[in-house]
Protein backbone atom coordinates (compact mmCIF):
# COMPACT_ATOMS: atom_id res chain seq x y z
CA UNK A 1 0.00 0.00 0.00
CA UNK A 2 0.79 3.45 -0.78
CA UNK A 3 0.06 6.54 1.34
CA UNK A 4 0.80 9.82 1.78
CA UNK A 5 0.59 12.13 5.74
CA UNK A 6 1.01 15.52 4.75
CA UNK A 7 0.39 18.87 7.25
CA UNK A 8 1.89 22.28 7.26
CA UNK A 9 3.22 23.95 10.64
CA UNK A 10 4.11 27.98 10.39
CA UNK A 11 7.58 28.51 10.61
CA UNK A 12 7.79 32.41 10.20
CA UNK A 13 10.23 34.23 13.08
CA UNK A 14 9.48 36.08 15.42
CA UNK A 15 11.67 39.13 17.21
CA UNK A 16 10.94 38.45 20.04
CA UNK A 17 12.39 34.64 19.93
CA UNK A 18 15.49 35.33 19.29
CA UNK A 19 16.11 36.40 23.82
CA UNK A 20 13.19 33.44 24.72
CA UNK A 21 15.86 30.83 22.30
CA UNK A 22 18.94 32.41 24.27
CA UNK A 23 16.94 31.97 27.55
CA UNK A 24 16.33 27.98 26.62
CA UNK A 25 19.95 27.65 25.25
CA UNK A 26 20.96 28.22 29.03
CA UNK A 27 18.32 26.49 30.89
CA UNK A 28 18.47 23.11 28.35
CA UNK A 29 21.32 20.32 29.29
CA UNK A 30 24.55 20.12 27.78
CA UNK A 31 25.47 16.85 25.75
CA UNK A 32 28.44 16.56 27.01
CA UNK A 33 27.47 17.13 30.77
CA UNK A 34 26.63 13.37 31.09
CA UNK A 35 30.40 12.28 29.92
CA UNK A 36 31.54 13.68 33.67
CA UNK A 37 28.38 11.92 35.46
CA UNK A 38 29.31 8.07 33.63
CA UNK A 39 32.46 8.52 35.00
CA UNK A 40 32.08 9.67 38.48
CA UNK A 41 33.01 7.37 41.33
CA UNK A 42 30.79 3.96 41.98
CA UNK A 43 27.63 4.19 43.01
CA UNK A 44 27.41 3.02 47.06
CA UNK A 45 25.39 -0.16 45.76
CA UNK A 46 28.54 -1.45 43.23
CA UNK A 47 30.73 -1.09 46.57
CA UNK A 48 28.59 -2.96 48.24
CA UNK A 49 28.57 -5.61 45.82
CA UNK A 50 32.41 -5.72 45.25
CA UNK A 51 33.00 -5.83 49.14
CA UNK A 52 30.43 -8.98 49.10
CA UNK A 53 32.38 -10.25 46.39
CA UNK A 54 35.95 -9.62 48.39
CA UNK A 55 33.72 -11.15 51.60
CA UNK A 56 32.97 -14.24 49.62
CA UNK A 57 36.27 -14.75 48.27
CA UNK A 58 37.77 -14.11 51.82
CA UNK A 59 35.49 -16.97 53.36
CA UNK A 60 36.49 -19.62 50.45
CA UNK A 61 39.67 -19.16 50.97
CA UNK A 62 39.94 -19.23 54.99
CA UNK A 63 37.83 -22.64 54.39
CA UNK A 64 40.40 -24.00 51.66
CA UNK A 65 43.20 -22.80 54.16
CA UNK A 66 41.43 -24.59 57.13
CA UNK A 67 41.45 -27.66 55.18
CA UNK A 68 44.86 -27.16 53.47
CA UNK A 69 46.38 -26.64 57.10
CA UNK A 70 44.54 -29.59 58.40
CA UNK A 71 46.28 -31.79 55.50
CA UNK A 72 49.34 -30.40 55.83
CA UNK A 73 49.88 -30.76 59.81
CA UNK A 74 48.45 -34.45 59.38
CA UNK A 75 50.61 -35.32 56.28
CA UNK A 76 53.99 -33.67 58.37
CA UNK A 77 53.08 -35.42 61.96
CA UNK A 78 52.70 -38.61 59.93
CA UNK A 79 56.42 -37.87 58.42
CA UNK A 80 57.85 -37.15 61.78
CA UNK A 81 56.20 -40.93 63.13
CA UNK A 82 57.19 -42.51 60.36
CA UNK A 83 60.42 -40.82 60.25
CA UNK A 84 61.29 -41.74 63.75
CA UNK A 85 60.14 -45.57 63.81
CA UNK A 86 61.96 -45.62 61.00
CA UNK A 87 65.36 -44.44 62.72
CA UNK A 88 64.41 -46.44 65.91
CA UNK A 89 63.88 -49.55 63.58
CA UNK A 90 67.73 -49.25 62.22
CA UNK A 91 68.69 -48.75 66.17
CA UNK A 92 67.19 -51.52 67.19
CA UNK A 93 68.43 -53.36 64.36
CA UNK A 94 72.08 -52.59 64.93
CA UNK A 95 71.93 -53.82 68.67
CA UNK A 96 70.31 -56.76 68.20
CA UNK A 97 73.42 -57.67 65.88
CA UNK A 98 75.51 -56.36 68.59
CA UNK A 99 74.15 -58.69 70.87
CA UNK A 100 73.89 -61.77 68.78
CA UNK A 101 77.54 -61.60 68.35
CA UNK A 102 78.31 -61.10 72.34
CA UNK A 103 79.23 -64.48 73.52
CA UNK A 104 80.61 -66.21 76.58
CA UNK A 105 83.15 -68.90 76.90
CA UNK A 106 84.99 -69.49 80.34
CA UNK A 107 87.49 -67.22 79.33
CA UNK A 108 84.47 -64.55 80.32
CA UNK A 109 82.35 -62.44 77.81
CA UNK A 110 83.88 -62.22 74.05
CA UNK A 111 83.66 -59.23 72.23
CA UNK A 112 85.79 -60.02 69.25
CA UNK A 113 82.65 -60.29 66.58
CA UNK A 114 81.45 -56.92 66.82
CA UNK A 115 85.21 -55.19 65.55
CA UNK A 116 84.04 -56.38 61.99
CA UNK A 117 80.90 -56.61 61.27
CA UNK A 118 78.83 -53.45 59.38
CA UNK A 119 76.38 -53.17 61.65
CA UNK A 120 78.59 -51.99 64.81
CA UNK A 121 81.45 -50.27 62.60
CA UNK A 122 79.62 -47.63 60.88
CA UNK A 123 76.73 -45.64 61.28
CA UNK A 124 75.57 -45.50 64.78
CA UNK A 125 77.45 -45.59 67.51
CA UNK A 126 77.13 -48.97 69.19
CA UNK A 127 78.30 -49.19 73.18
CA UNK A 128 78.40 -52.69 75.17
CA UNK A 129 77.94 -51.61 78.96
CA UNK A 130 78.53 -55.04 81.66
CA UNK A 131 77.13 -54.91 85.29
CA UNK A 132 79.75 -54.84 87.44
CA UNK A 133 79.74 -54.88 91.40
CA UNK A 134 76.39 -52.86 90.95
CA UNK A 135 77.43 -50.29 88.63
CA UNK A 136 77.68 -50.50 84.82
CA UNK A 137 81.10 -50.36 82.86
CA UNK A 138 81.72 -49.87 79.54
CA UNK A 139 83.14 -53.09 77.48
CA UNK A 140 82.98 -51.73 73.63
CA UNK A 141 82.60 -48.55 71.63
CA UNK A 142 82.09 -48.80 68.30
CA UNK A 143 84.78 -46.30 65.43
CA UNK A 144 82.48 -45.29 63.60
CA UNK A 145 80.95 -41.27 64.16
CA UNK A 146 80.98 -40.61 67.77
CA UNK A 147 78.94 -38.63 69.49
CA UNK A 148 79.28 -36.79 73.21
CA UNK A 149 75.72 -37.83 74.78
CA UNK A 150 74.83 -35.73 78.35
CA UNK A 151 76.89 -37.48 80.86
CA UNK A 152 74.34 -40.37 82.82
CA UNK A 153 72.15 -40.31 79.39
CA UNK A 154 73.63 -43.99 78.11
CA UNK A 155 73.82 -45.70 81.98
CA UNK A 156 70.57 -44.43 82.47
CA UNK A 157 68.82 -46.09 79.46
CA UNK A 158 70.95 -49.03 80.32
CA UNK A 159 69.99 -49.40 83.92
CA UNK A 160 66.03 -49.46 82.62
CA UNK A 161 66.73 -51.94 79.81
CA UNK A 162 68.26 -54.73 82.68
CA UNK A 163 65.57 -53.51 85.07
CA UNK A 164 62.53 -54.02 82.30
CA UNK A 165 64.12 -56.82 80.67
CA UNK A 166 62.75 -55.27 77.81
CA UNK A 167 64.15 -52.96 74.93
CA UNK A 168 64.05 -48.66 75.80
CA UNK A 169 64.15 -45.81 73.94
CA UNK A 170 64.59 -42.40 74.68
CA UNK A 171 65.96 -39.08 73.41
CA UNK A 172 68.75 -37.21 75.20
CA UNK A 173 71.25 -34.34 73.98
CA UNK A 174 74.73 -34.13 73.00
CA UNK A 175 76.61 -31.34 74.96
CA UNK A 176 76.08 -28.81 72.45
CA UNK A 177 72.76 -29.47 72.85
CA UNK A 178 71.47 -31.27 69.67
CA UNK A 179 69.00 -34.14 69.95
CA UNK A 180 69.92 -37.85 69.35
CA UNK A 181 68.41 -41.02 69.67
CA UNK A 182 69.05 -43.80 72.09
CA UNK A 183 68.00 -47.45 72.17
CA UNK A 184 69.22 -50.08 74.65
CA UNK A 185 68.83 -54.21 74.22
CA UNK A 186 69.70 -56.39 77.59
CA UNK A 187 71.83 -59.44 76.70
CA UNK A 188 72.17 -62.43 78.53
CA UNK A 189 74.95 -64.76 80.08
CA UNK A 190 75.02 -67.74 78.31
CA UNK A 191 74.65 -70.22 80.92
CA UNK A 192 72.36 -68.84 83.34
CA UNK A 193 70.57 -66.61 81.16
CA UNK A 194 70.88 -63.88 83.67
CA UNK A 195 70.55 -60.16 82.48
CA UNK A 196 74.38 -59.61 81.85
CA UNK A 197 74.32 -55.88 80.64
CA UNK A 198 72.91 -53.97 78.08
CA UNK A 199 73.82 -52.57 74.52
CA UNK A 200 73.26 -49.24 73.57
CA UNK A 201 72.83 -47.67 70.27
CA UNK A 202 73.25 -43.95 70.15
CA UNK A 203 71.29 -42.68 66.68
CA UNK A 204 72.19 -38.99 64.87
CA UNK A 205 68.63 -37.96 63.63
CA UNK A 206 70.26 -35.26 61.37
CA UNK A 207 69.85 -37.00 58.16
CA UNK A 208 66.23 -37.98 58.68
CA UNK A 209 65.53 -34.14 60.28
CA UNK A 210 67.22 -33.04 57.05
CA UNK A 211 65.08 -34.77 54.83
CA UNK A 212 61.35 -34.03 56.61
CA UNK A 213 62.11 -30.18 56.63
CA UNK A 214 62.67 -30.72 52.96
CA UNK A 215 59.24 -32.34 53.51
CA UNK A 216 57.76 -29.59 55.52
CA UNK A 217 58.84 -27.05 53.23
CA UNK A 218 57.70 -28.67 50.12
CA UNK A 219 54.39 -29.07 51.99
CA UNK A 220 54.28 -25.52 53.41
CA UNK A 221 54.78 -24.32 50.02
CA UNK A 222 52.39 -26.44 47.86
CA UNK A 223 49.37 -25.52 50.60
CA UNK A 224 50.64 -21.85 49.78
CA UNK A 225 50.53 -21.91 46.23
CA UNK A 226 47.34 -24.11 46.76
CA UNK A 227 45.58 -21.57 48.79
CA UNK A 228 46.47 -18.54 46.46
CA UNK A 229 44.82 -20.36 43.67
CA UNK A 230 41.89 -21.23 45.55
CA UNK A 231 41.47 -17.28 46.35
CA UNK A 232 41.81 -16.40 42.77
CA UNK A 233 39.29 -19.61 41.81
CA UNK A 234 37.24 -17.89 44.48
CA UNK A 235 37.07 -14.69 42.97
CA UNK A 236 36.72 -15.85 39.85
CA UNK A 237 33.59 -18.04 40.41
CA UNK A 238 32.07 -15.23 43.13
CA UNK A 239 32.43 -12.72 40.29
CA UNK A 240 30.49 -15.38 38.13
CA UNK A 241 27.49 -16.26 40.56
CA UNK A 242 27.40 -12.38 41.20
CA UNK A 243 27.01 -11.58 38.02
CA UNK A 244 23.06 -11.61 37.50
CA UNK A 245 23.18 -8.94 40.54
CA UNK A 246 25.71 -6.86 38.46
CA UNK A 247 23.74 -7.09 35.27
CA UNK A 248 20.70 -6.68 37.29
CA UNK A 249 22.27 -3.41 39.15
CA UNK A 250 23.49 -2.41 35.67
CA UNK A 251 20.43 -2.95 33.95
CA UNK A 252 18.71 -0.15 36.92
CA UNK A 253 21.14 2.39 36.49
CA UNK A 254 21.25 2.64 32.68
CA UNK A 255 17.23 2.90 33.26
CA UNK A 256 17.62 5.67 35.70
CA UNK A 257 20.45 7.14 33.77
CA UNK A 258 17.94 7.29 31.04
CA UNK A 259 14.81 8.67 33.13
CA UNK A 260 17.46 11.84 34.19
CA UNK A 261 19.00 11.79 30.99
CA UNK A 262 15.54 11.79 28.75
CA UNK A 263 13.21 14.16 31.12
CA UNK A 264 16.27 16.60 31.47
CA UNK A 265 15.92 18.10 28.18
CA UNK A 266 11.35 18.78 28.14
CA UNK A 267 11.63 19.89 31.64
CA UNK A 268 13.83 22.13 30.93
CA UNK A 269 11.95 23.15 27.70
CA UNK A 270 8.76 23.36 30.16
CA UNK A 271 10.29 25.76 33.18
CA UNK A 272 11.97 27.84 30.35
CA UNK A 273 8.53 28.47 28.55
CA UNK A 274 7.27 29.14 32.03
CA UNK A 275 9.49 31.75 32.84
CA UNK A 276 9.43 33.63 30.07
CA UNK A 277 5.31 33.46 29.84
CA UNK A 278 6.21 35.08 33.53
CA UNK A 279 8.23 38.00 32.07
CA UNK A 280 5.28 38.17 29.31
CA UNK A 281 1.89 37.03 30.78
CA UNK A 282 -0.14 38.27 28.02
CA UNK A 283 2.13 36.13 25.65
CA UNK A 284 1.00 32.81 27.22
CA UNK A 285 -1.03 31.82 24.92
CA UNK A 286 1.88 31.58 22.20
CA UNK A 287 3.87 29.32 24.55
CA UNK A 288 1.22 26.44 24.45
CA UNK A 289 2.62 24.97 21.49
CA UNK A 290 5.99 24.33 22.82
CA UNK A 291 4.55 22.98 26.12
CA UNK A 292 2.07 20.71 24.08
CA UNK A 293 5.36 19.65 22.12
CA UNK A 294 7.34 19.58 25.61
CA UNK A 295 4.67 17.17 26.99
CA UNK A 296 4.53 15.26 24.12
CA UNK A 297 8.49 14.61 24.04
CA UNK A 298 7.72 13.14 27.67
CA UNK A 299 5.42 10.90 26.61
CA UNK A 300 7.67 9.30 23.90
CA UNK A 301 10.39 9.78 26.93
CA UNK A 302 8.34 7.39 29.24
CA UNK A 303 7.18 5.16 26.07
CA UNK A 304 11.55 4.88 25.69
CA UNK A 305 11.94 4.14 28.98
CA UNK A 306 9.19 1.40 29.54
CA UNK A 307 10.72 -0.66 26.50
CA UNK A 308 14.23 -0.23 28.09
CA UNK A 309 12.51 -1.53 31.18
CA UNK A 310 10.63 -4.11 29.00
CA UNK A 311 13.81 -5.38 27.16
CA UNK A 312 15.84 -5.78 30.15
CA UNK A 313 13.24 -7.59 31.75
CA UNK A 314 13.40 -10.99 29.39
CA UNK A 315 10.04 -12.40 30.82
CA UNK A 316 8.31 -9.67 29.46
CA UNK A 317 9.49 -10.23 25.99
CA UNK A 318 6.34 -11.64 24.49
CA UNK A 319 6.56 -12.09 20.22
CA UNK A 320 3.71 -13.48 18.36
CA UNK A 321 2.54 -13.54 15.08
CA UNK A 322 1.82 -9.76 13.65
CA UNK A 323 0.98 -8.43 10.75
CA UNK A 324 3.96 -6.20 10.08
CA UNK A 325 2.59 -3.90 7.78
CA UNK A 326 -0.33 -2.80 9.81
CA UNK A 327 1.19 -2.37 12.64
CA UNK A 328 3.54 0.04 10.61
CA UNK A 329 0.62 1.58 8.77
CA UNK A 330 -0.96 2.45 12.37
CA UNK A 331 2.67 3.96 13.53
CA UNK A 332 2.58 6.32 10.29
CA UNK A 333 -1.27 7.49 10.74
CA UNK A 334 -0.24 8.33 15.03
CA UNK A 335 2.20 10.96 13.73
CA UNK A 336 1.25 14.14 14.45
CA UNK A 337 0.12 16.65 11.68
CA UNK A 338 3.19 18.74 10.58
CA UNK A 339 4.82 20.15 7.53
CA UNK A 340 6.45 16.83 6.59
CA UNK A 341 5.81 14.74 4.60
CA UNK A 342 6.00 10.37 4.95
CA UNK A 343 4.91 7.57 2.53
CA UNK A 344 4.75 3.96 2.96
CA UNK A 345 5.09 1.10 0.76
CA UNK A 346 4.02 -1.74 2.35
CA UNK A 347 3.84 -5.61 1.54
CA UNK A 348 1.57 -7.63 3.09
CA UNK A 349 3.47 -9.85 5.54
CA UNK A 350 3.50 -11.62 9.25
CA UNK A 351 6.25 -12.17 11.39
CA UNK A 352 6.62 -13.31 14.46
CA UNK A 353 7.52 -9.93 16.93
CA UNK A 354 6.42 -8.53 20.25
CA UNK A 355 4.09 -5.29 18.75
CA UNK A 356 4.70 -3.07 21.43
CA UNK A 357 8.22 -3.45 21.24
CA UNK A 358 8.33 -3.01 17.59
CA UNK A 359 5.88 -0.33 17.66
CA UNK A 360 8.40 1.82 19.78
CA UNK A 361 11.13 0.93 17.56
CA UNK A 362 9.61 2.13 14.31
CA UNK A 363 8.19 5.15 15.66
CA UNK A 364 11.81 5.98 17.03
CA UNK A 365 12.78 5.20 13.29
CA UNK A 366 10.36 7.96 11.99
CA UNK A 367 10.98 10.80 14.84
CA UNK A 368 14.79 9.99 13.61
CA UNK A 369 14.18 10.60 9.87
CA UNK A 370 11.94 13.60 10.48
CA UNK A 371 14.20 14.83 12.81
CA UNK A 372 17.37 14.85 10.74
CA UNK A 373 16.19 14.20 7.41
CA UNK A 374 15.18 17.55 6.37
CA UNK A 375 15.52 17.63 2.50
CA UNK A 376 18.84 20.34 1.76
CA UNK A 377 17.54 23.74 0.35
CA UNK A 378 13.73 23.09 0.82
CA UNK A 379 12.58 26.96 2.05
CA UNK A 380 10.11 25.05 4.26
CA UNK A 381 12.86 23.07 5.45
CA UNK A 382 10.41 19.73 5.24
CA UNK A 383 11.83 16.05 5.25
CA UNK A 384 10.33 13.51 3.13
CA UNK A 385 10.65 10.24 4.58
CA UNK A 386 9.87 7.06 2.69
CA UNK A 387 8.63 4.10 4.77
CA UNK A 388 8.90 0.22 3.48
CA UNK A 389 8.01 -3.26 4.45
CA UNK A 390 9.30 -6.23 2.76
CA UNK A 391 9.27 -9.38 3.97
CA UNK A 392 10.19 -9.14 8.29
CA UNK A 393 12.37 -5.64 6.98
CA UNK A 394 11.14 -2.36 7.67
CA UNK A 395 12.99 0.57 6.09
CA UNK A 396 12.39 4.32 7.17
CA UNK A 397 14.85 6.58 4.23
CA UNK A 398 15.02 10.23 3.82
CA UNK A 399 16.64 12.98 2.04
CA UNK A 400 18.65 14.36 4.48
CA UNK A 401 22.70 14.53 4.41
CA UNK A 402 22.81 11.28 5.28
CA UNK A 403 25.28 9.09 6.99
CA UNK A 404 27.85 6.46 7.03
CA UNK A 405 27.87 3.43 7.54
CA UNK A 406 30.79 3.45 9.12
CA UNK A 407 29.33 5.67 11.79
CA UNK A 408 25.99 3.27 12.64
CA UNK A 409 27.95 2.15 15.55
CA UNK A 410 28.74 5.18 16.90
CA UNK A 411 25.00 6.36 16.11
CA UNK A 412 23.27 3.76 18.30
CA UNK A 413 24.98 4.43 21.17
CA UNK A 414 23.48 5.51 24.63
CA UNK A 415 22.93 9.58 24.85
CA UNK A 416 24.57 9.35 21.11
CA UNK A 417 23.24 12.21 18.83
CA UNK A 418 23.70 14.66 16.71
CA UNK A 419 21.50 17.51 17.73
CA UNK A 420 17.91 17.67 18.81
CA UNK A 421 17.62 14.21 19.98
CA UNK A 422 17.53 12.47 23.21
CA UNK A 423 20.10 9.98 22.58
CA UNK A 424 18.84 6.74 23.03
CA UNK A 425 16.41 6.17 20.45
CA UNK A 426 18.30 4.39 17.82
CA UNK A 427 19.67 2.69 20.70
CA UNK A 428 16.61 1.43 21.85
CA UNK A 429 16.06 0.14 18.03
CA UNK A 430 19.15 -1.69 17.84
CA UNK A 431 17.72 -3.29 21.06
CA UNK A 432 14.57 -4.58 19.98
CA UNK A 433 15.89 -5.71 16.89
CA UNK A 434 18.95 -8.11 19.06
CA UNK A 435 15.79 -8.78 21.10
CA UNK A 436 14.16 -10.31 17.81
CA UNK A 437 17.24 -11.97 16.48
CA UNK A 438 17.64 -9.21 14.06
CA UNK A 439 20.33 -5.82 13.57
CA UNK A 440 19.84 -2.18 12.12
CA UNK A 441 21.79 -1.15 9.22
CA UNK A 442 21.84 1.75 7.40
CA UNK A 443 22.83 2.91 4.00
CA UNK A 444 23.38 5.84 1.41
CA UNK A 445 20.19 6.15 -0.77
CA UNK A 446 21.48 7.50 -4.25
CA UNK A 447 20.19 10.87 -4.85
CA UNK A 448 20.96 11.82 -0.98
CA UNK A 449 19.51 10.93 2.38
CA UNK A 450 20.12 7.47 4.56
CA UNK A 451 18.03 4.31 4.77
CA UNK A 452 17.55 3.06 8.03
CA UNK A 453 16.79 -0.84 8.32
CA UNK A 454 14.92 -2.68 10.88
CA UNK A 455 15.40 -6.78 9.85
CA UNK A 456 13.16 -8.49 13.04
CA UNK A 457 14.77 -11.77 11.41
CA UNK A 458 13.35 -15.19 9.24
CA UNK A 459 10.36 -14.08 7.54
CA UNK A 460 7.57 -16.29 9.77
CA UNK A 461 4.81 -15.88 6.36
CA UNK A 462 3.78 -13.54 3.55
CA UNK A 463 0.93 -13.11 1.38
CA UNK A 464 2.75 -13.36 -1.48
CA UNK A 465 1.29 -9.72 -3.08
CA UNK A 466 1.59 -6.12 -2.13
CA UNK A 467 -1.60 -4.51 -0.84
CA UNK A 468 -3.67 -2.53 -3.63
CA UNK A 469 -2.89 1.18 -2.81
CA UNK A 470 -5.44 3.41 -0.73
CA UNK A 471 -4.67 6.23 0.80
CA UNK A 472 -3.53 5.77 4.50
Amino acid sequence: MTGVHEGQRSTESHPRRAPRRALLTRLLPRRDARTAGERRAPSPARRRLGRLQWRLTLAYTLITLAGVGALSWLVIRTDARSWQSAEYEELHRRAAVAVSLIYYTDAGIQLDGLYDDEATSAGAQVIVLQAHGGRLRRLFTSHGPGTAVEAGAVDRIAHRAMTHDDTVSARARTGAGDPVYLLALPYYQDQSQKTAGAVVVVGDPGKGRAEHRRLVVAVLSGSGLLVLLSAATGYVLSGRSMRPAWEALDAQERLLADAAHELRTPVAVMRGSVDIADTDPGGLHSHLPRLRRATDRMTDVVDNILTRGRLQATDTFRPVPLRLDQLVEQVCEELPVSRHTVTTFLDASVATADPALVRIAVRNLLANALRHGRTPGDPQDRAEVDVMVRGTAVTVADRGAGVDPEELPGLLERFRSEGGGTGIGLSLVREVAAAHGGEVTVRRRPGGGSAFVLALGPLQRSAGHRRAPRPS
